[in-house]
């Protein structure tokens, strides 16, 4: 257990943060939590969710926000029981990567270390219990990441504690293989589990029909934008084709983090120039990420509100050493040289780093703890395009002095990205409402996006654990609609600077209470 005192936090927070104690120790950074994890036995779960709720806060913001974190608790760990059927979620009580950070002196991260792989034995036990619905799709697709969460431990770790934890590591190891030759052969969660799963921790209710075509509206305009960019650089020619030419440039494995930090100072000022985030401070560092986290390709690790103003990661995925030479080229794609300025804008500046420096300084515990993963991944993905709006593409094109790369770039990076992310969202819908296969999916990604082999499976075995990845899209819609009407309300008062501060002073709002941002 955790020496570090407890923060005042009122009743109703804290039994939140107590059945979420990783969200609360790597996504706001209150290490009271370090060493802690949360009992996800099947009894363990049904004893945290009893302890929801309570008399409501004085601030009717702050208590609807709450609320819906509580709520959305109800439905995805009561109603749905997902901690029964994804790893995920017991893979968040092994995880141990957090302790790599300086966010304090290393002996005392490696005694939290050291307290929580302790530990290792007994979320085991409680995953094995309670992963009883575990699909095959699921557990194919999650198996790296559960060998991966216990790689690289370090040294410091005794001799002693390692060998138990990694025992019990190998029992999860030999579940989640069990269920990936004989589990259930659909992941799908129904429409509606997904529409309720989605709507309900973010204060709104989802219409997948009406989402659905939302998506497909949005895939058309990005293929006429990305037409008409490509058409710049290559006139008459198929604008995917294009594209897959421009993905295939990229730099090697070795090169794939100098050019991430590259654009990483790049993004940084043009932010601070622009105005674009309320705060420019800290300091981002670009590493690769930890073995358990390699499900992603790309990450931002957050100083945290409650922690010491310590460095963040911009995390990037190599390719697998295993992998052919082909095989890793195709992942690199995903860090060309015309996609990886907007994966850094978005990681990065106006995007999640700058995220994370506002909430340092949100105005309550409940805005600066609960964190909507569909605004926050909203938020970076919007800054994207709003970033192209704003000129990014030339004025990196002057600061990079490379006759190769120009705006136009920029501006298909933004497209690609852009279009993977609604294929995510059609495909999450396609998957889990049973309309569509995971290889259905993979040949969905190849066709409307620059992904292939894979590159374009792991989208697609995404959706099977992931089943909110439609979130990206999602959330920027919702945000650009929010932009529009703060335009017509503030008229000659509006700004970005305003509508991001106003936004942003929420923290990571559920997406239903983000008109609150019009009074800001």
């Amino acid at each position: 257990m955790s020496e570090k005192p407890r923060h005042e936090l009122s009743p109703r927070l804290r039994a939140l943060a107590d059945l979420t104690p990783g969200a609360m120790r790597e996504g706001a950074g209150m290490h009271e939590y370090d060493g802690v994890v949360a009992d996800l036995s099947p009894e363990g779960v049904r004893a945290g969710l009893s302890a929801l709720g309570g008399a409501p806060l004085d601030d009717p913001h702050d208590e609807a926000h709450l609320a819906a974190f509580e709520d959305g608790l109800r439905v995805e760990l009561g109603e749905l029981q997902l901690h029964r059927a994804n790893p995920l979620h017991h893979l968040g009580e092994l995880d141990v990567s957090c302790y790599d950070r300086d966010y304090a002196p290393k002996e005392e991260r490696d005694r939290a270390r050291t307290a929580h792989l302790e530990q290792w034995p007994g979320v085991v036990d409680h995953a094995i219990e309670a992963l009883d619905r575990l699909s095959a799709p699921v557990a194919r697709s999650l198996l790296g990441a559960v060998k991966g969460v216990a790689e690289g431990l370090p040294d410091t770790v005794p001799d002693e504690v390692r060998r138990t934890a990694l025992a019990a590591h190998s029992r999860l190891v030999a579940h989640v293989e069990q269920a990936a030759a004989s589990g259930p052969g659909s992941a799908a969660l129904g429409a509606d589990g997904l529409s309720r799963l989605m709507g309900v921790s973010e204060a709104t209710t989802v219409d997948l029909a009406d989402l659905a075509a939302r998506a497909d509206a949005e895939r058309d305009r990005l293929r006429e934008r990305l037409a008409e960019a490509t058409a710049r650089l290559a006139p008459g020619r198929d604008p995917m084709e294009v594209s897959r030419e421009l993905t295939r440039r990229h730099p090697d494995a070795e090169g794939v983090l100098d050019a991430a930090r590259r654009w990483t100072r790049i993004a940084l000022d043009f932010t601070a120039e622009r105005g674009l985030a309320p705060y420019g401070d800290g300091e981002c560092r670009v590493d690769v990420s930890p073995p358990s986290q390699r499900w992603a390709t790309a990450m931002m690790a957050w100083s945290g509100p409650w922690e010491a103003d310590t460095p963040s990661f911009y995390h990037i995925t190599p390719p697998d050493p295993a992998w052919s030479a082909e095989e890793a080229a195709e992942w690199l794609e995903m860090f060309s040289h015309t996609t990886l300025p907007a994966v850094s804008v978005h990681e990065v500046a106006p995007g999640h780093y700058s995220h994370g420096r506002a909430l340092r300084r949100a105005p309550s515990a409940v805005r600066r703890a609960l964190h909507s993963m569909t605004f926050a991944e909203g938020w970076a993905h919007y800054a994207e395009e709003m970033c192209l709006e704003e000129g990014f593409g030339a004025y990196a094109a002057e600061r990079l002095g490379d006759p190769e790369w120009s705006a136009a770039h920029y501006e298909i990076g933004v497209w690609l990205e852009a279009l993977i992310r609604v294929t995510r969202l059609s495909v999450a819908v396609g998957v889990h409402t049973g309309g569509m296969t995971v290889r259905e999916a993979a040949a969905r990604f190849s066709a409307d996006t620059p992904l292939q082999g894979p590159a374009a499976l792991s989208e697609a075995n995404r959706a099977t654990f992931d089943p909110t990845y439609g979130r990206y899209t999602w959330g920027k819609l919702e945000i650009l609609a929010l932009r529009e009407r703060a335009r017509e309300r503030w008229g000659d008062g509006f700004s970005l600077a305003r509508f991001h501060r106003a936004m942003l002073d929420l923290g990571s709002p559920p997406l239903g209470l983000l008109d609150a941002a019009l009074e800001g």
